[in-house]
């Protein structure tokens, strides 16, 4: 039995063999030749060349994969595609190279020439020896061409370079500090160096990803011992069919506005894409939080460590005076850097920074502007927001930025031209703007209006104010007809005295007594109370737009109404701003919580106090009448006027005339603040049903899938805003 078993398996065998044989054969008869097939498959010795098959005429992808990863052919002679039309929005392409030959000079020129003809004009060649390489964070798309030389190593002129991104890439506190930067890479090397064959090209591959970098294209590699030229020409077509598809699908965007469900398109490859959560809109991160994987434990506390080390409180001044004689330093440690870095912010040189605000992306969405778009007529959309210094004399409370920047009593360090911060500023500025571009909603002559900054707000961070340039700065600023909104913690009153005319100058004002301010601002100073009201008097000497600002923290500093009527004596500020304060999320330092957070009718209600405690005030005969103008419930903001300045024919002027002012402070006169002023529209005057919002903008409001409390409590039956 077993016998005939064996001798059936065996014939069946056979049988199988020789039908898979003849079915071989029979396909065999339709494939091309092996002259055919080297047209369109490269040559087995070339590793450099990527493959490229050419399209039949009716592509039948088999797997979704293929779906996904093939690329439209954009690049036909007969219609070349051209990026000239939206040249002025296309992000900048760094094209760096490191060489040894001269071959990867050449390359790198080529591309730049080839950008050109493409219409990409704002593209720069540099040998990566002399690029600098702390501004490979605020790049946007870098072209890297390297060699790789002698036993794996990379060439004389990149040796810096390489290695600075190995030591960034391993250091553990370095997170994503590329996630802005979309990269390519192609590696010149030599196959008969089988062990470090393009080593250098997949290192630098390898860590700009790690680093959180967007790949365009996949590492490209030239072999000396094949046709180089070749394979950098297939590489070079597939990374423009890449930069002309996000083109396209940008521009697909922008003339379709309403298109609803879309991804935000940025540049980077298809093919590193399909692995990855879709990109979202900060604004609606919150709703993916839950897919994202949180890290382990022990490298959570340890990042957490690390950031701690930058945290103020670890580098405070230490009351000693400054010894001029000491060699200066960079204002901001590596470590401030990367933490702030992390936080959004483009550093500049030494001292600065800028960031993008959120309303300044609303506005490009047509979904609103800011309280200042409210109160003053500033487009946010045209608004930048940045510092010329990082360091501060408080440590606040309420401190958005978690006291991640450096604390002093006085300037100790290098000092940047001031011609470069300006310049430098609304470059990165431009930068954060052009990547806004993708996002579904942004309306094209919003976009194109946002590249043309018209305003800064000095106010992100630090104290501004102390800066040893900053009056040359304040110039360069209006020069370039860019209005100035400086606000100063009011603890140096010497550079209030001697700073040149300002569009509107802020002091903070977060506590109305010395005990409480001591206590909310924890200043540096042993003298602050003094220095605070000194500030104040010299704010009362300015002849342009003053303005106290209020932040209101619940259970903290909204009792003592009457000594707020006592500051405001003092100064006899034009405008006074008062806020709620915004809650910067929870932490171990952190004192406040969302109880601490006062509600819109709450902000107004004090207001009204406040008002009615200005007209009741013992000097209340030589100081002007404030009443409510204008608010801004979104952002819990109240808004009090001087009448007899700002109320003209029972007219609201709290609205700003830029030009004007800019003549103004061109024409080398005194001015005052009633003569850069106009109207402010219904809708922005206190009371209107709009509430602060613009008309003309769209009201967009997000579904929240909250738990609906059962018993809210009384305060919060009536209020429309909130916080």
């Amino acid at each position: 039995m077993l016998t005939w078993l064996i001798v059936g398996a065996i014939g069946i065998f056979t049988v199988w063999f020789f039908f898979l044989r003849s079915r071989g054969r029979s396909s065999n008869q339709t494939q091309p030749s092996k002259a055919q097939q080297s047209k369109t498959q490269p040559n087995e010795n070339n590793r450099a060349t990527p493959t490229i098959s050419k399209a039949p005429s009716t592509p039948v992808p088999s797997t979704k994969k293929e779906i996904i990863r093939e690329l439209p052919n954009l690049s036909s002679t007969g219609d070349e595609f051209s990026f000239a039309p939206t040249s002025f929005a296309l992000p900048t392409m760094t094209i760096l190279y490191g060489t040894q030959k001269g071959t990867a000079e050449r390359f790198a020129k080529e591309l730049g020439e080839e950008a050109n003809r493409k219409g990409w004009s704002n593209v720069e060649v540099q040998d990566v020896e002399n690029y600098d390489f702390d501004s490979l964070s605020s790049e946007e798309i870098i072209i890297f061409i390297v060699a790789t030389y002698i036993e794996g190593t990379p060439t004389d002129s990149t040796k810096s370079f390489y290695n600075l991104l190995q030591e960034e890439c391993q250091d553990i506190r370095a997170g994503s500090i590329l996630h802005s930067v979309s990269f390519a890479v192609f590696g010149l090397c030599n196959s008969l160096y089988t062990e470090h064959y393009n080593t250098v090209g997949k290192n630098c591959d390898k860590w700009f990803m790690k680093l959180g970098g967007k790949r365009l294209v996949r590492l490209g590699e030239g072999d000396e011992n094949s046709d180089q030229d070749k394979a950098f020409t297939l590489w070079r077509e597939r990374l423009w069919k890449v930069l002309e598809k996000k083109e396209r699908q940008l521009r697909e965007a922008f003339e379709n506005p309403d298109l609803k469900g879309i991804t935000m398109v940025t540049y980077s490859s298809d093919e590193e894409s399909n692995d990855k959560e879709p990109l979202v809109d900060i604004e609606d991160i919150g709703a993916s939080v839950a897919k994202v994987k949180r890290p382990p434990k022990k490298s959570q506390k340890q990042q957490n460590r690390d950031e701690e080390a930058c945290d103020s409180d670890s580098d405070d001044d230490d009351g000693s005076d400054f010894d001029p004689s000491k060699p200066l330093t960079e204002m901001l440690s590596s470590t401030h850097k990367k933490s702030l870095q992390k936080q959004g912010y483009k550093i500049i040189g030494g001292h600065s920074g800028v960031k993008l605000c959120r309303w300044t992306k609303s506005m490009l969405r047509g979904r609103g502007g800011c309280y200042k778009h409210t109160f003053y007529g500033i487009a946010s959309h045209r608004c930048m927001e940045m510092t010329p210094s990082m360091a501060c004399a408080n440590k606040c409370v309420f401190c958005w930025r978690h006291h991640k920047n450096p604390v002093t009593r006085e300037w100790r360090w290098f000092v940047d031209d001031p011609e470069m911060l300006v310049t430098e500023a609304v470059d990165r500025h431009q930068k954060m703007i052009k990547t806004c571009r993708g996002i579904p909603g942004v309306i094209p002559e919003r976009f194109e209006e946002g590249l043309n900054v018209r305003h800064c707000a000095l106010s992100l961070v630090g104290e501004p104010i102390i800066y040893p340039e900053i009056n040359r700065f304040i110039k360069l600023l209006h020069d370039k007809r860019i209005s100035s909104f400086m606000v100063t913690n009011a603890q140096f009153p010497e550079k209030i005295e001697n700073l040149v005319p300002v569009t509107q100058l802020y002091v903070s004002i977060d506590a109305p007594t010395e005990e409480s301010l001591k206590k909310i601002d924890r200043p540096l100073f042993h003298d602050f109370w003094q220095r605070f009201i000194d500030c104040l008097q010299a704010l009362s000497r300015k002849g342009q737009r003053t303005v106290y600002r209020l932040t209101l923290v619940k259970d903290w500093n909204m009792d003592e109404i009457d000594q707020y009527a006592n500051l405001i004596a003092i100064g006899k500020p034009d405008f006074i701003e008062v806020k709620g304060v915004t809650f910067a999320g929870g932490g171990k330092k952190n004192q406040l919580s969302m109880s601490n957070v006062p509600w819109h009718t709450e902000v107004i209600k004090f207001c009204e106090q406040l008002s009615i405690a200005l007209q009741n005030h013992p000097e209340k005969d030589n100081l002007p009448n404030y009443e409510l103008a204008s608010e801004h419930e979104h952002s819990c903001c109240i808004l009090l006027a001087n009448v007899q300045k700002f109320k003209v024919n029972n007219v609201w002027h709290t609205w700003i005339d830029f030009d004007k002012f800019l003549e103004l402070q061109n024409s080398g006169e005194e001015f005052t603040s009633e003569q850069y002023m106009c109207p402010t529209p219904e809708w922005a005057v206190y009371g209107h049903e709009q509430r602060g919002f613009d008309p003309e903008e769209f009201r967009f409001k997000k579904v929240r899938n909250h738990i609906k409390k059962e018993n809210p409590p009384a305060e919060e039956s009536y209020v429309n805003g909130g916080c």
